[in-house]
């Protein structure tokens, strides 16, 4: 479950399944838990499992498969060139969060927009 500590939900979520991958819990070729299993687990909707899949994605932590799911992705060795430092990592962590928060902020003005137009239709 999701705890109230400030921390996104969906960064507890990432955080989470990034454990269980690095503690080989879940093993490369492990096929990940569906989203409404992830939903359920975490008490979550599917856009809060969606974001902290696409953060895994993003550090090539899993791959998935359109049709047959998301799977742990094999680790190879980084080569010298492919090693990001610190900074590197938290400006990609960070625009990720970015990214997901433009994504809620564009539904919330969506969901008004609907509130406001279907106020005005009852009004006239």
């Amino acid at each position: 479950m999701v705890e109230k500590t400030g921390r996104p939900g969906y960064l507890q979520i990432a955080d989470d399944l990034r454990s269980q991958i690095q503690s080989g819990k879940l093993t490369p070729g492990a096929t990940l838990p569906s989203t409404a299993e992830l939903c359920a687990r975490y008490d979550v909707s599917a856009s809060v499992v969606k974001s902290a899949i696409s953060v895994l994605r993003t550090e090539k932590l899993i791959i998935g498969q359109q049709g047959k799911g998301v799977f742990v992705r094999e680790q190879l060795p980084a080569a010298p060139s492919e090693v990001s430092s610190d900074g590197e990592s938290e400006l990609l962590r960070q625009l990720v969060m970015m990214r997901e928060a433009v994504q809620d902020l564009g539904q919330r003005v969506a969901d008004l927009e609907k509130i406001v137009l279907s106020e005005r239709k009852r009004s006239d």
